[in-house]
């Protein structure tokens, strides 16, 4: 029998760990340059509509998962399907997810830590906006300084990992994520005063659906599924630590508003500096490490603003990390029931090995003909599988799990606990039954080309 988890100290620990996994790189670096690579408006507008519509039912779900089981994702499948070794899977797709996930994003949080001692440094002075642009692809082409910068980043993952859920995690993020969201409000005022913000805005808010395509809409609902980290067993691992008091309808809305809210926020600080010189939207991975320190350039104090700004990016995309990395952990303690130190361990060996690849993407010293054969090299390969394919589709394995496979009672009266919107549990229900899986299967059958759902559309 697996130990029960250690438990949350309190809700807002709960709110400021849970977030931290949700909000993080998601928001602060990968959903504007998604964004800019979708066209902007329409894709926002779907993001948002497959967050609130498909993503939080499946986020409520796994919440209500982890609080019922007590366990980590994947002994939470295997049990409350009466021991199915396919349902298992599901678990097992869960871990590989996170551990292919913590692998590259671990190397984008490396560039944030090179980008803090660069700011030390005051790397751009008297360089031109598109001089300061370059750094970033002079970093993203150096193998050693990635690897070193990679590696270190995961040590301090270890770190706190090793000392557990109170300790480490809830402790932490109750630090980092105010922290966050204040460097970024100071931010946002100053791109207001930028020339370029009405054409942020209008990039941002306006729809052109002539942009978008059946990837744009998978797209969408990959960031929508990356931002609340769902698909992933995250969630679960995070729900396996909440009370029997605690409010998750109520929690888990307030958590993806939060979400939602700083993605836009990143948004409308990002673009309208990349508008207000001459970036173009569709940058890349890259973006927010190239137009940034432009404005940092431009700035009084701006040593200060610039090592603090990069500073609170790597701390975002360490309670993330420490999410992705925690499940990992979390699944290893109860399957083989060793200590956590040595679990920590393993998994961050694995990860780095795991993760080299990703590291030398830039440099092509390792497969450096990936990019001819698939189309992205290492690194855009994996960071697209797991937001475009992987999250997605262990969402729909979710709702089919809790709306078909597990009796039925027991998500509806454990949705009910802690709150008094118990009336909210049947809808709640029908759209994780009925709703949800058909618009994933939906999504996930136009982009293999199996049927083009487009043509029914058309006169």
């Amino acid at each position: 029998m697996s130990k029960i988890h250690e438990h949350w100290t309190s809700r807002l620990g709960f709110i400021m760990a849970t977030a931290g996994s949700a909000i993080g790189l998601g928001s602060l670096w990968r959903f504007p340059y998604v964004a800019g690579e979708n066209g902007g408006g329409a894709f926002v507008l779907l993001y948002l509509f497959f967050t609130f519509i498909i993503g939080l039912p499946v986020f409520i779900g796994e919440l209500v998962l982890g609080r019922y089981s007590q366990k980590s994702a994947l002994l939470t499948y295997y049990e409350l399907s009466n021991n199915s070794p396919n349902w298992k899977g599901l678990g097992w797709l869960n871990v590989f997810s996170c551990l292919l996930i913590l692998s590259y994003y671990s190397v984008v949080a490396g560039w944030c830590l090179s980008y803090v001692v660069m700011s030390l440094n005051k790397f751009y002075v008297g360089l031109d906006a598109e001089a300061i642009k370059q750094v970033f692809n002079t970093l993203y082409t150096s193998p050693g300084i990635n690897l070193f910068w990679f590696g270190l980043f995961l040590l301090i993952n270890m770190g706190i990992v090793f000392s557990g859920v109170r300790k480490g995690i809830e402790h932490w993020s109750k630090i980092l994520m105010p922290a966050l969201f204040v460097s970024l409000m100071a931010l946002f005022c100053y791109a207001l005063t930028l020339p370029g913000f009405s054409k942020a805005v209008a990039f941002t808010f306006v729809p052109d659906f002539t942009k978008l395509n059946a990837s744009s809409v998978l797209n969408a609902l990959g960031m929508a599924f990356f931002s609340l980290s769902v698909g992933l067993g995250i969630i679960v691992t995070y729900g396996s630590y909440m009370n029997k008091k605690d409010n998750i309808p109520y929690n888990g809305t307030l958590i993806a508003f939060m979400t939602v809210l700083v993605s836009l926020i990143s948004a409308l600080t990002i673009f309208p500096i990349v508008f207000s010189f001459g970036f173009p939207p569709e940058a890349g991975p890259g973006l927010v490490f190239q137009t940034l320190p432009v404005l940092f350039a431009k700035l009084p104090a701006s040593i200060l603003l610039s090592t603090l700004f990069f500073s609170l990016l790597f701390f975002a995309a360490l309670t993330s990390t420490i999410s992705l990395l925690e499940t990992i952990v979390a699944n290893m303690l109860d399957l083989f029931e060793m200590k956590r130190e040595t679990a920590t361990i393993i998994a961050t060996i694995l990860t780095f090995v795991v993760g080299i690849p990703s590291a030398l993407s830039g440099s092509d010293i390792l497969f450096p003909t990936w990019k001819a054969i698939y189309g992205k090299n290492f690194f855009d390969t994996v960071n697209y599988l797991t937001a475009s394919w992987f999250m997605p589709f262990g969402g729909l394995l979710v709702t089919l799990f809790l709306g078909w496979r597990l009796n039925k009672e027991i998500p509806l009266q454990e949705f009910g606990l802690g709150t008094k919107t118990q009336y909210l549990a049947k809808p709640w229900f029908f759209m994780l039954r009925w709703v949800v899986p058909v618009a994933v299967g939906i999504i996930i059958i136009q982009e293999t080309g199996l049927f083009n759902f487009a043509h029914l559309f058309k006169k």
